[in-house]
């Protein structure tokens, strides 16, 4: 495939993906989140990347992963979109009391704030989308995240927080998804603590 054949349709996956995320968000009111997202991959060091390994159906990152063993774009994209879970993956806070205190942590996922954890939630369905085309179902976005959940580094409220939004979509659909982040999470009426949202995820199936 001639490189500005690549350019172009790569440009066009990214912009498509950029609306799918940007309407998203606006459903659920983070107008400035959608108008952000993503924009650092029409930077050079990104963008350059995805025209070369274009695939058309999986993320040029991965094939630049199988050709050198590494991701100069994704290590250049997490570190400035808080919307990734890698984003905000640091040295563990030792404990202040307990059997464990003051011993030293390693790597380890912390809680990321609620804005960027929905923004994260959206930009997973809006991929599903962009990617598998007239095949998305309302659980495809749940199925993807399944094959991969032990190797993500979540904190568990955050953990807790994909899974009980990605298992509404699944169950009840994108509007009431879409409606339970709108009129309950973001206005803070449901906490933000694996405990309750368990308890919620439980109650999807009742």
């Amino acid at each position: 495939m001639a490189i500005i054949m690549k350019a172009w349709r790569h440009f066009r996956t990214i912009t498509h993906h950029k609306f799918l995320v940007m309407a998203g968000c606006f459903r659920v009111g983070l107008f400035w989140q959608g108008l952000m997202h993503d924009l650092s991959k029409y930077t050079p060091v990104e963008f350059l990347v995805g025209c070369k390994y274009y695939q058309g159906t999986m993320s040029p990152n991965n094939a630049e992963r199988l050709k050198k063993g590494y991701s100069s774009a994704w290590l250049h994209h997490k570190g400035r979109n808080k919307h990734h879970l890698e984003y905000w993956i640091d040295y563990g806070v030792p404990d202040k009391k307990g059997p464990r205190k003051g011993e030293k942590k390693g790597l380890c996922g912390m809680k990321m704030p609620l804005c960027y954890a929905v923004e994260m939630y959206i930009d997973r369905v809006s991929a599903s989308k962009n990617y598998q085309k007239e095949l998305y179902r309302d659980d495809s976005a749940l199925e993807y995240y399944r094959k991969g959940k032990e190797f993500h580094m979540l904190h568990a409220d955050t953990r807790a927080l994909l899974e009980l939004l990605l298992e509404m979509l699944a169950v009840r659909g994108e509007k009431e998804t879409n409606r339970f982040i709108r009129t309950r999470l973001l206005k803070g009426r449901i906490p933000y603590k694996k405990s309750a949202l368990v308890v919620l995820k439980k109650q999807l199936y009742q």
